[in-house]
This record gives C-alpha cells, structure tokens and sequence, in this order.
C-alpha cells in the first residue's frame, strides 16, 4: 500500500515537471439539469398527510424537539398535519397512520390521551418522542407503554448504547457531551422490545417499542432535542409500521480545505519536534503520502478545494499566483487519485461586504465593493481553470464556512460554474448553515458535518446520527490543522492520523455500503434525493413502494418490522443491520415480497 502511494507521487511528480496534465475521472454521479430540478421543498408539499404531530406551545421541550422533527419529516417524506393542543382541536385519529407526540406533559390533552390508546389498540401506531413526565394521564397509561415499574426521577444520559441490529453503527454505547438528568428512570415488561440504553445493556432504556392491541408504541426516553441526534428520532420512527420506508443520499465525501494551496502559514514547533524539518518539506514528505495511503486504504476521494494566495488585501487589486508548482503537483495527484478539485478562495477573506463585522471573532476583512469582491472569485476561477485545463471545476466552499447573504446571491448570479456550496451543518459563528437540499436557485447545498483529525464525542454522535439519518458522510479538514494547537497540533501527527484512520475504519466497518464519493457526485445524489417522493403500500403479500420525481436512480432505507424480505422488483436490497436494509432503486416501482 505504502509503495504504491510512493509509486503515484514519484509519477504526479514527473507528469508535474513534465507540463502533463491529468483529465480527471469519469464521475459516478452527474448533476441534474437545473431546469429539470424540484426541490425538497415542492416534494414536501406534494405528500399525503399520514402524520399527525401533536405538540404543545406552552411546552418548551415540544418547542425544541419541533424545530428538529419539522426537518426530519421533511427529509424522510412524512406527509404530516401538525396540531398545537394549546389552541387546535385534535382531529379523528383514523384519517392517520401514525400520530407522533411531541409533548412532555400530557395532562393537557386529558382523555384525549385514552383515545389515543383506544386507536393504538385498534391498530394504530404512536410514537412518545419526548421524555415524559410522571403525572396523573402518563401513569394511568404508562403499563399500555411497556412500563411495570417508575418514580419521579430521571436519570442521566452520559452515553447511549444502541443494540447491534436497531443503528446503523450500532453494537456500542457513544458518548453524550453535556449529559444531563434526561431519562425517566422505568423498568420495562419482557414484553418491551428494547433498543438502546443508557451507558450500557444492562442501563435505564431510552428506546423501546411494545404491542399493544393491534398496534403499537415507541417511546424515546433520551430527552435529547438537538440537530445531531435527528437519526436516533428517525430509526424510531421507522419502528412504527409493518415496513418503514424513506429517502436517503448514500455517499460519504472527505474534503480537503485550502488545498491545493502555498505553503500555510503557522507555528512549525510541533512539526520540527516530531520530524525536524520544515512546514514545506513536512507536508510534501510526510502528511500528503500519509494522507494518500489513507485514502488508498479506506477507498477514499479527496475533492482539494484550492486557496490561490494568503494575502489579506480586499480592495480588488488582483495579484496573479505565478509560483504553480504545488498546485499542479498535488492538483494533479488528487485528480489521478479519483478526486475531485473545487474552489475555496482566491485568498481566505469571505464574501462579505461592510456590513458584516467580525468584531473580536474572526480575524478577517471584509470586501470594499461589491465588484472587489466579484474580481477576486472571477481569478480564483481563471487560475483554477489555467492550472486544470479540461477539468470541471463546480464546488466551493466558503473560507472558514463564512458566507455573507450578499456574496450567496453573487455565487448564483454570477458564476454558473458553481453548482454546489459546501459548508457547515451545525451553527457556529458567523458560519453558513445548511441542510441537505436543492436551493431555489438551482444551488446544492451540502454541509459537512464533522472536521478536522480529533472527532470528539459530540462529532461522533452526530456522525452516528446522520448515517441512521441521510446515510451521509461529510468530513473536512485543512492541511495547516498541524500547525495550529487548538485543532490538535501539540498531538502529533501521528496521533491525529490515528485517529482520523480510526475514524475511516469505523465508517467502513459501519456502513460498508456507503458510497465514496467527490464533492461535485454528492451534489448529484442530493438532487436525486431531494426530490424523490415515497408512497407505500403493504399487503400480506408485497411492500410495494413508489417513487415520485424519480430521475435515474434513488437510495432508500427500508425497515422491515413483521416478516423477512423474499424476491425484488425494480431495484436491489441489501442487508445493513437487523431488519433494516439499504434499497437501491433502479425503477419508480418496486415490489418486496414478504415472507
């Protein structure tokens, strides 16, 4: 493995001092025309609504817990009619499949909370999404839950343990950062099937599902209301029904920020401490061939997005890059490798105008004009199509995740190259947030979700949650993370190529189905995602499933909860873990036999 990384350096190298430029590969996945794209949010609208959500206004966990569940629905094409029981009548049960309770409390909903029974037993199914509060309606039901004993006090969720075969990932317990008392301590009848738990097997259950009647109920005991844990919410949701069925991405993308690039500045200390040589000859040397046999060994794409110089200047005077060397050396290698190149900056100031103010936050200008602005990305192309002939370069990735509302619109107005924004998942500051999904303009957007070579608890819980959620993997990190302490420098290299090889083994062991893609082929499954809506109908016989706006292919989860699956129809099944399975589609109709 380590020859041959050493093989396709020494050859990058030569083709390099050679003029020769490599043509990147044929792409996996291509972008969906713009004028043929729906987004997810047409598709939403389009559903029939199966759900009804039950929430409380005067209940800040139902607050919370609504702002992330309004997304998930979305992303797992559930048709929902949302009621807020401080103000709304409840509607006849019957209209629905499955009604979700976002409340703690459920005083407030009286005997209405027996006539969500009587309809479970009937043969309906409701999920308890929230931990719930012991009171008057909560004990006179808690038995029909799977409850035989409970107290008043909740306990803390420091870590959660997932059985093998509910999580993709599962078979461990992950730790929470800032755990707190969100558990509602209770002893389960044998009856209760049980999926997670608090720090190990044997701990208060979080997860749980227990027949009653004809129907069902799943309770999530976890109390965690946050964006990083949406795909424990989905795989309990997906408990609900005979066969529960959505939307997913598969792939799983490593970016490379600032890269290809000059040589970053910064404190070299730890570098000489470790290897005794300089920041230039340590990256060429020694992180870029360990990076390479990484991605040998993990099947891994890189998509460089590339910085063209590291001056500060943002008054529109454009200075071209005239030392080429490093960016067709390691430009090339990552295109031989299979990878991808994009654009980060023509320097590392973002798109902004005057009006934004960093203040003490972020060390950074802004840019006098808007024209200023527009010059600087306008050389980051020309350079990056001068160094790249016959490349097609679509990605950018804002510096430091920073976009301004002003320099987005420019994106679309002005540079149709750029199809695709990848940026962050999670708030941070002045950071530019998105989901996965197809813009109004035509833009993809796709957050990464986890950076750097540390990945903390947090990093790996929502890393977790978003294969169970979208069956996505987005990584970032930058080469200049070594010269910088509080991205792990003072570690070592060593260590945090350990850790990032630790990282990769874990995805792979996972989810061995994912796919590795580049940045620009996520995009393209994005759109085919986005789109795509779900219709199910199950027999005794079939699960017969079909695709609205479906283009050439789709990925969907299916979790079989009664039955095993025989012979498919219109696409492929493929184990993942337990009952659940990875549906490849190749046609708008599928068939599942049941057995």
């Amino acid at each position: 493995m380590i020859l041959g990384c050493f093989i396709l350096i020494a050859a990058a190298l030569f083709a390099e001092r050679s003029g020769v430029q490599y043509q990147e590969k044929k792409r996996q996945i291509s972008y969906i025309d713009k004028n043929k794209i729906i987004t997810e949010k047409e598709a939403a609208d389009s559903l029939k609504k199966t759900c009804l959500v039950l929430r409380d206004s005067s209940q800040k966990e139902s607050e919370q817990a609504w702002i992330e569940f309004q997304r998930i629905f979305m992303d797992m094409r559930v048709g929902t009619d949302v009621i807020d029981i401080q103000k709304d009548t409840i509607p006849d049960l019957d209209a629905y499949e499955t009604v979700v309770l976002l409340l703690s409390d459920l005083d407030p909903l009286k005997e209405k909370v027996l006539d969500i029974c009587e309809w479970v037993e009937d043969g309906g199914s409701a999920m308890f999404a929230l931990t719930l509060q012991k009171n008057t309606y909560v004990s006179l039901i808690e038995q029909k839950l799977g409850i035989i004993s409970s107290g008043y006090e909740n306990t803390e969720v420091d870590s959660i343990y997932f059985d093998k075969e509910f999580l993709i990932g599962g078979g461990q317990a992950y730790t929470i950062m800032d755990p707190y008392d969100s558990a509602w301590e209770v002893e389960l009848a044998e009856t209760a099937r049980v999926y997670a738990r608090v720090g190990d097997q044997s701990g208060t259950p979080v997860i749980w599902e227990e027949d009653y009647g004809k129907g069902r109920f799943v309770v999530d005991n976890f109390g965690l209301y946050e964006k990083a844990v949406r795909g424990f919410y989905a795989a309990s949701y997906s408990l609900l029904t005979d066969a529960g069925v959505y939307p997913v991405i598969n792939g799983s993308v490593f970016y490379l920020d600032d890269f290809p690039s000059p040589v970053p500045g910064g404190d070299g200390t730890y570098v000489r401490r470790d290897y005794n040589t300089n920041i230039a000859d340590f990256y060429s040397n020694i992180w870029w061939p360990d990076m390479m046999s990484l991605a040998a060994e993990h099947g891994v794409r890189y998509t460089g997005v590339m910085i063209e110089n590291y001056e500060d200047e943002t008054d529109g005077e454009i200075v071209k890059q005239t030392d080429t060397q490093r960016f067709q050396y390691f430009g090339n290698m990552i295109l031989h490798q299979g990878g991808e190149l994009g654009y980060h900056g023509y320097n590392h100031q973002p798109l902004s105008l005057s009006n934004v103010d960093y203040g003490d936050v972020l060390p950074y200008k802004t840019w006098i004009s808007m024209k200023a602005m527009q010059d600087a990305l306008g050389e980051l192309i020309r350079f990056g199509k001068e160094m790249f002939p016959g490349t097609e370069l679509s990605v950018y990735v804002p510096p430091s995740n920073v976009l301004s509302e002003e320099g987005r619109k420019m994106l679309a107005e002005k540079f149709p190259e750029i199809r695709t924004i990848a940026s962050n998942y999670f708030p941070g500051e002045y950071a530019y947030v998105q989901e996965f999904e197809t813009a109004d303009d035509g833009i993809v957007e796709q957050p990464r979700i986890i950076s750097g070579a540390i990945i903390d608890d947090y990093m790996q819980m929502a890393a977790l949650s978003e294969l169970n959620m979208h069956f996505v993997n987005s990584h970032f990190m930058h080469p200049d993370d070594l010269l910088d302490e509080d991205r792990g420098a003072a570690l070592g290299w060593e260590k945090l190529r350990a850790r990032l090889d630790e990282y990769m083994t874990w995805m792979n062991e996972s989810a061995p189905s994912l796919r590795n893609l580049t940045g620009s082929e996520l995009a393209g499954a994005v759109q085919r995602y986005g789109a795509l809506t779900v219709d199910k109908e199950i027999t005794d016989q079939e699960i017969r499933i079909h695709l609205g706006n479906f283009y050439d292919e789709a990925y969907l989860m299916v979790r079989i909860n009664d039955g095993t699956p025989g012979q498919v129809t219109g696409g492929e099944l493929t184990n993942v873990t337990g009952n659940l399975y990875l549906l490849h589609a190749q046609e708008s109709e599928v068939v599942i036999e049941r057995n």
